[in-house]
């Protein structure tokens, strides 16, 4: 898969809702590591905020990926979607999806909402403190809260890369992804990919179901 263009803390660079001291060099991530971190800041960008031109282009690289597994496969949608997609509608697409918290959009990106029917519930107060342990601010670049996926792939992205200071150990990363991921993360996703307003978000929700189950699993083999 050709990630390079968009991967990295470059990707989600324009809505990123973290503050960090430090980070590690780039070259010590493992390679499979990179890749990983690529997709999480993928999907933090294009969850965060609707998609803006600069976004659309890197997204419609994609469409060039030769991976032929399933996540390359459903990067390659977004990009054969996003090539057919102008911003226009993509910021119509996403407003239908997502847009206002309660009632307002058609499906709730919240970790809380999943968990519990409910937004700024238990879960959300869990999130903040493990945060808190982990040096991680809010930048106050987004108002929504902390359990929002996009805002939890950027942490992972950034535990993974080392944008909050070192790089976070494997059990670290396990530890953060089962207590604030694994429990609902796929559930949304399947449920953006038959959301009535998805088209371009349609891939999207394909490629986080992959991607949360393939780290599910690979965690889980850790652990055992």
């Amino acid at each position: 898969m050709n990630l390079e263009a968009a991967g990295g803390s470059g990707l989600s660079g324009q809505s990123h809702d973290t503050t960090h001291v430090g980070q590690s060099d780039p070259n010590d991530v493992a390679q499979e590591d990179v890749l990983r971190a690529q997709i999480y800041g993928l999907l933090a960008r294009v969850m965060s905020e609707p998609m803006s031109d600069e976004t659309l282009e890197i997204v419609r690289g994609l469409n060039k990926s030769d991976d032929r597994s399933a996540i390359g496969a459903s990067l390659k949608a977004i990009g054969d979607v996003a090539v057919r997609t102008p911003r226009i509608k993509a910021e119509e697409e996403y407003s239908a999806l997502f847009f206002g918290m309660g009632s307002g959009g058609e499906i709730h990106p919240y970790g809380s909402y999943y968990l519990t029917g409910f937004i700024y519930e238990r879960p959300l107060a869990d999130l903040r403190r493990d945060l808190a342990s982990l040096g991680i601010q809010r930048s106050g670049v987004s108002k929504e809260p902390e359990d929002h996926i996009a805002f939890l792939c950027e942490v992972m992205h950034g535990l993974i890369t080392g944008k909050f200071g070192a790089a976070a150990s494997l059990q670290q990363q396990m530890d953060f992804f089962n207590r604030h991921i694994a429990d609902w993360a796929v559930k949304f996703f399947e449920d953006m990919e038959i959301a009535k307003s998805a088209v371009l978000y349609m891939p999207v929700g394909t490629l986080g179901k992959l991607f949360v189950k393939v780290e599910a699993e690979a965690f889980g083999m850790t652990a055992a």
